[in-house]
Parts: C-alpha cells; sequence; structure tokens
C-alpha cells in the first residue's frame, strides 16, 4: 500500500472519529453518536431565546420565547438547574427542575429549586420527537436575594378597643415591621416586627375614641426591603361598640314587631261593645250637614202654568 494511500485512510478515520457526538447530561445516561449520522440526528432544533428570570417576593419564574421551528409534535422543553453544592460536591453535575421536564409552557417557577442564598446557573434545551436543541443558559447566574420587593398587600380594622393588621402574599422568610401610631404623633410612633408566616398582627391597649395610623414594610436582609404602606387610618370605637349597633338594632326590630302584633290582634278580637267604646263615631260638625234648603229662583216665563180638565162621561 503506497503511502499516499494510508496517510488518506488515516485522515478519513480521524474525520469518522472527531464527528463523534456526546450528548446528556445531569443526572441522565450520557450515549453518543458517531459519523454522519451525528451530524444528521443531534442539534437539529434550534436553542430557545429570550431566556429571562421574573422574581418577585421571592417568587421566581423563568421565562423563555416560543420556539420557531418547524415540528410534527408539540415543542417540549426541560429545564436544569446547578448551584454552588452541585458545581463543587457534585462535581459540576446539574439536577432536572422537576416541574419543569418536558412541559409544553414558556415558563418554569423554580421558587422551591433554587433553595439557598448561593448562585445558581440556569439552562434550558426544546425537545420535539427525537430531535432536541443545544441548551441555553441564562445571561448571569441568578440569586434569590436579586428578586424584587413590592410594599406588602394590609388591611386594617379595628376590632373592639384593639387594631387587627391582616397582610396578604408575603414572601417567606420575610420579616414586617409595621409602625402604629396616635394621628399626628407619628414620631411617637410604637415599632412591631413579625415574621411573614404569621399574616396577621393584634395591636391592644389603645385609647377609646382616638384614630391611629398603620404602615408597613417588608425586609429580606439588611440590604434587601421593601418600599413602606401607605398610611391607613382607623377610629378605636371602644369594645362595646363592636355589639351595641347590632343589638340596638335587633332590639328595635322586635318591638316593632310586638306592637303591630298587638295592634292586628286587637283588632281581630276586639268584642263590639269594646269597639264602640275605644273605636265611637264622632257626629259631623255642622258645617259638613247635608240639610241645607236649597232654592233655586226660577223666572216667570219658566213657570209651568196648569190648567184644570174636566173629564166627562158620555152615555151611549
Amino acid at each position: 500500500m503506497s503511502l499516499g494511500l494510508q496517510v488518506m485512510l488515516m485522515m478519513t478515520a480521524l474525520l469518522d472519529f472527531t464527528n463523534c457526538v456526546k450528548f446528556g447530561g445531569g443526572n441522565s445516561e450520557k450515549a453518543s453518536v458517531c459519523g454522519p449520522e451525528a451530524q444528521r440526528d443531534v442539534w437539529t432544533l434550534p436553542a430557545p431565546s429570550g431566556v429571562t428570570m421574573d422574581s418577585v417576593n421571592m417568587k421566581h419564574i423563568l421565562k423563555w420565547r416560543p420556539l420557531q421551528a418547524l415540528c410534527d409534535t408539540a415543542v417540549l422543553y426541560s429545564v436544569q438547574f446547578q448551584g454552588e453544592f452541585e458545581l463543587t460536591v457534585l462535581n459540576d453535575s446539574w439536577v432536572d427542575a422537576l416541574e419543569c421536564q418536558l412541559t409544553p409552557h414558556t415558563a418554569c417557577d423554580l421558587t422551591y429549586d433554587l433553595g439557598s442564598d448561593s448562585d445558581y446557573n440556569i439552562r434550558i434545551r426544546a425537545v420535539c420527537g427525537s430531535k432536541k436543541s443545544p441548551w441555553k443558559r441564562l445571561d448571569h447566574p441568578f440569586n434569590r436575594r436579586d428578586t424584587d420587593l413590592t410594599a406588602p398587600e394590609m388591611t386594617v380594622t379595628a376590632v373592639g378597643g384593639a387594631l387587627q393588621v391582616t397582610f396578604d402574599k408575603l414572601p417567606f422568610t420575610a420579616v414586617v415591621t409595621v409602625k402604629v401610631w396616635k394621628r399626628g404623633e407619628e414620631q411617637q410612633a410604637d415599632v412591631y416586627k413579625m415574621p411573614s408566616e404569621q399574616k396577621v398582627l393584634h395591636v391592644t391597649a389603645l385609647q377609646e375614641g382616638a384614630e391611629y395610623c398603620v404602615r408597613a414594610q417588608t425586609t429580606l436582609y439588611p440590604e434587601l426591603h421593601s418600599s413602606s404602606t401607605d398610611a391607613q387610618c382607623v377610629s378605636i370605637t371602644g369594645p362595646g361598640a363592636a355589639w351595641m349597633k347590632p343589638t340596638t338594632v335587633t332590639v328595635t326590630v322586635i318591638i316593632t314587631a310586638g306592637l303591630l302584633f298587638a295592634v292586628f290582634w286587637s283588632v281581630v278580637h276586639c268584642r263590639a261593645e269594646s269597639c264602640r267604646t275605644y273605636f265611637q263615631k264622632e257626629p259631623l260638625p255642622p258645617s259638613l250637614k247635608n240639610d241645607w234648603d236649597i232654592q233655586i229662583p226660577m223666572s216667570p216665563q219658566e213657570v209651568e202654568l196648569c190648567e184644570p180638565i174636566h173629564m166627562v162621561s158620555l152615555d151611549s
């Protein structure tokens, strides 16, 4: 065999070897496809684009654009993440986001997957039948400390002689700072701190008849806190006011119903003698009596003239 032919065979074998592509990752079993078949079957879909992380109040939602590619079946997406533990302890491995495997949606909730304050690498790929796209990473590692905090949703009500401050949709692990003051005395406000799991704050020992205002703010870390809510003010009406109004209305309704029943019963069961006694017929005043002598004057021309008529009997 000539030297030139040997060189050509070696180059062909080398090209076939370099065309051998390995794919897989994470905890899945790796496989390989070599030669022209690898170029035809692997990474035949474009990678997802527009991958962003939307994190508000410690709720982390990964979003991406739908894949624009010809596919006989629905395009599905799978998401993986890699934190400090996976990077250093688990030898640079990736973990599947369990709720985001082969999903047809273009968003994935990673709130419970990203459970520490470390930096996370996040990647996504598309699958269409046997076709797969390359992995697309989030442009920058994500840390849940980068979440955006909004002012908490707060409702303030007066319950007897106390205040009840209720919160909704608070981020977990947060601390809520609540300021309470008598109107016009904000500089002397009392400050209360409560964990987000508590949801409701009761403030007692308040002055009856005074108006109190409340403002709140959410804090996750010393350097991460939300804006404050608008001040909400309510009047303290005292411990008796909570039951006084409904009791008054109830008593009024009962008394009115009793009076109406008594009148109706009296009318139905009234004897003739008693009715005459209690319901006497008053005589009409003279001005309303119909005993007038009305005379209508008549002119002489209108007087009817009468002449006597004599009847004569004729005997045949």
